[in-house]
């Protein structure tokens, strides 16, 4: 026998196996998923687009009509300036700064909003802080009467809180405004830096006082800086609120303290129609809080959801 024998092995079931060549089908649930997902996503922009639409068109009228002459306005509308930039100027801006009234009232509006805002901030902080981790007597009861007060509008103390003002002598002045604004302010201000506070861990708290930390210590070196979101969105939401009031100002502040929503509020009847005059002055008194709120909305987001679920 000679040369080497070649054995063929039986082919195996798997090379045996033949193999159907799959046919193209519909598109499955992951492209329809895909697609679906798509369209919800633009639907939601679309959406989002056209509410950005709605609330910045007012604005844009009103910065284009601030800086248009009354000729121009009182001839043809607002958007023609998109078109004729050359009608556009700070002729009105100059002339209303240069308005002593104006001006008086513009630096009032910032005397009685950056006190009542660091005032409210900093008993709120300190409130809350007591309320979360202090013990003492009686502190669940007087935690409700203070969420209790967030009912009470504010038009019910106005009556009282005049005559009482009137009493001390601190009506029509720029104090009285900003202890109303305080006392007013502090209810939902301690309710909201309390809820936060109450959310940081316990065990930290305990270290800290391990460590040999005073309340103090541990207040102003671990709760503020963790609070700070709270914080700053409590800040924003207080500033904003205090700016743009007019009823309180309207009630409690005389002719050398108001602020500028009144003052514009008082000229209207001076000025009547001058859109020239009065809509620099409405923008000049929603610019402010505009620049507060995009600055520092991020903080204002975060605090507001942190403090309302904890």
């Amino acid at each position: 026998m000679s040369g080497h024998s070649t054995i063929e092995r039986p082919p195996t079931r798997r090379a045996a196996a033949v193999r159907p060549v799959p046919a193209p089908s519909a598109p499955g649930p992951r492209r329809r998923n895909r697609l679906s997902r798509l369209l919800n996503n633009s639907v939601v922009q679309g959406v989002l687009i056209l509410v950005a639409l709605v609330w910045i068109t007012p604005l844009a009228g009103l910065l284009l009509s601030s800086m248009r002459s009354e000729r121009d306005n009182a001839s043809d509308g607002w958007w023609t300036a998109l078109t004729d930039p050359s009608q556009l100027s700070l002729d009105n801006y100059s002339a209303l700064l240069k308005d002593s009234g104006i001006a008086a009232a513009f630096g009032n509006t910032i005397l009685i909003s950056v006190p009542t805002t660091a005032l409210v901030v900093a008993i709120a902080a300190l409130a809350g802080y007591a309320f979360a981790w202090l013990e003492f007597p009686g502190r669940d009861g007087i935690f409700l009467v203070v969420v209790g007060l967030l009912v009470v509008p504010v038009q019910i103390g106005l009556l009282p809180v005049a005559k009482l003002f009137g009493a001390v002598g601190l009506f029509g002045t720029i104090t009285g405004v900003v202890l109303f604004h305080v006392a007013y302010g502090l209810p939902f201000a301690i309710f909201l830096l309390r809820n936060y506070f109450a959310g940081i861990p316990r065990e930290m708290l305990e270290a800290a006082r391990m460590d040999g930390g005073s309340e103090w210590r541990i207040f102003s070196r671990l709760v503020l800086p963790l609070g700070r979101p709270a914080i700053a969105s409590l800040a924003i939401f207080q500033f904003l609120w205090v700016w743009n009031d007019m009823l309180v100002a309207l009630l409690f502040a005389d002719s050398e303290s108001q602020p500028l929503t009144v003052a514009l509020q008082s000229q209207m009847r001076q000025f009547g129609s001058n859109i020239s005059v009065l809509a620099p002055g409405a923008f000049l008194s929603l610019v402010v809080p505009l620049v507060v709120f995009f600055a520092f909305q991020r903080h204002f987001v975060q605090g507001v959801m942190a403090g309302s679920v904890k």
